[in-house]
């Protein structure tokens, strides 16, 4: 595509969206803090499972303020399911400061976006472009893939020096009065039509500005990391005391999270094995092992024994949340 065509590319992009474009809840506002929950929910998680959350999560915490107000806990109990929960840790953080500096209301310069803590340039520009409609480059895996067809470019998609250029194309494409509506199509033309493996060119709004010789065989990636294996021994003890956890300590993945206790393999290697959970977390697949422990077992570190009528009410994974659950009943 040549640039004389960039004008008509956004156009077209914008007419087929408003037509064609699927109605997602957080399309049908223009609040910032709604619009700034979705993104963060939908980094690294789908779609379908962001539209079982987003609604009941925003009745809970319809404003940085009451978002603020809540405890640690509370905001990561909310996010269970989600994934990721430095996300919502993040999220909480930004709430703290709008509450605290912003008198709760959201900021609409970009530079105080910009300050808020956890907020990276992506979540700026989409902030920027679905709260306030203003032009912002908005590049995201989707919107790569688009560019690597569109201008049938073989440069890893991945790589940094892709990226930086993408990122510039995107800045020189957007439209310049409805960039809410544009950036929205540029993604869901990824999501959608221009989709990886074999696209649909023929349903394609904007197929005559391709320049793709072979679509399937675009984007080029860098070379996948390989997936990693881990496995650890879990305990189950329960007492009249309750089922023994351990609380996450500051700078683990799940910090201020409750979990099953963990022992080394000698350990645990005379105790029954109750079972085996298999998951996957980014690149690890975990295998985790079941081990029956006496009830008076005495507690290590961060571990104690929290009554079974209060677990609905603490954090937890939801690899732990399902197995603790299965066990109990």
């Amino acid at each position: 595509m040549q640039k004389h065509d960039y004008g008509s590319f956004a156009q077209a992009l914008v007419d087929w969206f408003l037509l064609r474009g699927r109605d997602y809840p957080w399309r049908r506002t223009t609040d910032a803090w709604a619009i700034l929950v979705s993104e963060i929910m939908l980094q690294q998680t789908t779609i379908p499972t962001v539209l079982g959350r987003y609604e009941a999560w925003l009745q809970q915490f319809p404003t940085p303020a009451h978002l603020a107000a809540a405890d640690e806990q509370t905001a990561l109990r909310s996010w269970e399911g989600l994934g990721y929960y430095r996300r919502v840790r993040a999220l909480r953080a930004a709430a703290i400061t709008i509450t605290e500096q912003h008198g709760g209301v959201f900021p609409t310069e970009e530079a105080a976006i910009r300050a808020l803590p956890g907020i990276g340039d992506y979540t700026v520009a989409a902030v920027l472009s679905f709260a306030y409609n203003r032009p912002a480059a908005l590049v995201d895996t989707n919107v790569s893939r688009v560019f690597a067809r569109v201008f049938n470019d073989a440069s890893p998609v991945d790589a940094p020096a892709t990226r930086k250029r993408h990122l510039a194309l995107a800045a020189e494409l957007v439209h310049s009065s409805n960039p809410r509506a544009y950036n929205s199509a540029l993604m869901e033309l990824g999501q959608t039509i221009c989709t990886t493996g074999t696209p649909s060119c023929m349903l394609c709004p904007v197929r005559e500005f391709c320049r793709a010789e072979t679509p399937a065989e675009l984007p080029v990636k860098l070379p996948k990391k390989d997936t990693l294996s881990a496995e650890h021994h879990d305990l189950w003890c329960l007492s009249e005391r309750g089922l023994l956890l351990e609380k996450q300590p500051g700078g683990k993945r799940h910090e201020g999270m409750y979990r099953l206790p963990q022992r080394p393999a000698n350990e645990v290697q005379t105790l029954p094995l109750l079972g085996i959970q298999k998951y996957s977390v980014t690149r690890y697949k975990v295998t985790r092992y079941l081990h029956l422990a006496p009830a008076n077992t005495v507690p290590q570190g961060k571990e104690e024994f929290i009554p079974t009528d209060k677990l609905p009410e603490i954090p937890m994974a939801s690899p732990d949340r399902k197995l603790i659950t299965k066990h109990l009943h």
